[in-house]
């Protein structure tokens, strides 16, 4: 694919990065030279220099060839121009990166289409999305759910009690006798494993699991997690006043108690007023006191979404410490996320890597319905619609050499959900749900063509 990026600033040049990775032929248009200096250093991308909106720059970065125009420079107006733009020369599809809440909430009535804009995306909005995703169960750390939760996608921590513990999935199989679920990760430390008959569980694995929806509340209790889930989510507090704080808390509001601190005076107030369901306080969050004295004790959730990536993970092992059951830290520095399990936050989220899987679905080949990953996780979940004549439909699972690096975690057909074993056959219109590691996806994606 030719795939123009405008603006090299975090997020154009994190998403030039992957898609780079992907051996996508890009071109990167900025007017720092400086930056395009560096990013042509480090890359495999052509750069331009210019404004965006400029018909002579988009010329020379061949728009009119261009299969995807992503507009994400730090200037909202700017985007938005350059997509239109870019869709009136020739580009087949554009998305502008934005911050305006409006874009969000009323994008039916403003038809942004018609204009040349086929998608907005803003990763702060993206980054609430997620937040809000993750607090479907309280013992559940990772929640991602297909056909309106006919399938999904769970993720569970072992505890030192654990039966599971020691014993291999050929072993534990008798405990799901209706095939209802299926381990399709494990996370341990560092290490991504993809698990097979043979693999054994471990002490503090976070095990991903995907379930029909009959399936969770036996992963629940299989996992001794039981008792977390029947403790329902009543009272969050979220910390900081940034645009991934209002977006979470707009969300939020509705279903839950949610408290916001906020430093900021002048910042606090203007919360106040645009989010009359979400209790404000200002004060500074670093005070231990002033938490507690907000009822740090009696949440159930705690969300820092500052913009200090190191004072959201303290405030959040804070919270863990008086007891809080979930903890989410937002973090600008995409190897903490890594590190979530480790050090004792639930969930740690990167705004840049939220808006990059938004974006891949753009960019994958076959029929792509979704894509997501895990946090902290080297894989990558999709979901395929399979086409007529594609190479999944022509033998059974078992006899397709299909890549050990990657599994089959269930499929959808016309409202039934099977959790796959070797004898299953694909068929037109099934949508199914593969987890494969980041190197094997190539592959995966030829046997949907």
């Amino acid at each position: 694919m030719r795939i123009i990026i405008a603006g090299a600033g975090e997020v154009g040049l994190h998403i030039a990065r992957l898609l780079a990775n992907e051996a996508q032929d890009i071109a990167l248009i900025d007017c720092n030279p400086e930056k395009l200096r560096k990013a042509a250093n480090s890359l495999d991308v052509a750069t331009v220099e210019g404004k965006s909106t400029s018909y002579k720059v988009l010329q020379e970065a061949n728009v009119s060839k261009a299969d995807l125009l992503i507009a994400a420079t730090t200037e909202e107006e700017n985007n938005l121009a350059t997509a239109i733009i870019a869709k009136k020369l020739g580009a087949k599809k554009t998305i502008a990166r934005i911050s305006n809440i409006e874009f969000h909430y009323d994008r039916e009535s403003l038809d942004l289409k018609s204009l040349g804009i086929d998608e907005v995306i803003s990763p702060e909005a993206l980054a609430a999305k997620e937040i809000q995703r993750l607090l479907k169960e309280k013992g559940i750390t990772d929640n991602f759910d297909f056909e309106d939760g006919k399938l999904s996608l769970i993720g569970i921590s072992l505890g030192k009690q654990d039966r599971l513990i020691g014993k291999s999935i050929r072993e534990t199989a008798y405990l799901n006798p209706n095939f209802c679920f299926i381990p399709v990760v494990i996370l341990r430390g560092k290490q991504t494993i993809i698990p097979r008959g043979n693999t054994v569980f471990a002490e503090n694995d976070h095990i991903y699991y995907i379930t029909k929806q009959t399936g969770v509340q036996e992963v629940l209790e299989l996992t001794g997690n039981r008792e977390k889930k029947e403790k329902q989510i009543k009272n969050i507090m979220i910390l900081g006043g940034s645009r991934v704080a209002f977006h979470t808390a707009k969300r939020l509001c509705g279903k839950f108690n949610v408290k916001l601190i906020e430093k900021d005076k002048e910042k606090a107030f203007t919360l106040a007023d645009t989010l009359p369901d979400v209790l404000v306080v200002n004060g500074d969050a670093r005070n231990v006191s002033l938490l507690e004295e907000e009822g740090l004790n009696e949440m159930d959730v705690f969300i820092a979404v500052t913009g200090d990536s190191e004072m959201n993970i303290i405030s959040s092992l804070v919270a863990k410490n008086h007891k809080v059951g979930k903890t989410i830290a937002l973090v600008e520095n995409m190897d903490y996320v890594h590190l979530s399990q480790d050090i004792g936050v639930d969930t740690m989220i990167n705004k840049k890597l939220i808006a990059a899987n938004f974006i891949f679905r753009y960019v994958r080949k076959g029929r792509v319905v979704s894509i997501t990953s895990i946090h902290g996780a080297d894989v990558e979940i999709l979901e395929f619609e399979v086409e007529k004549g594609s190479r999944i439909t022509r033998k059974k699972l078992k006899n397709m050499n299909f890549p050990k690096k990657a599994i089959i975690g269930g499929v959808i057909r016309g409202g039934e959900v099977y959790i796959v074993m070797g004898d299953f056959q694909f068929q037109p219109s099934d949508r199914v749900v593969v987890i494969s590691k980041q190197e094997c996806v190539h592959r995966i994606e030829s046997f949907f063509k």
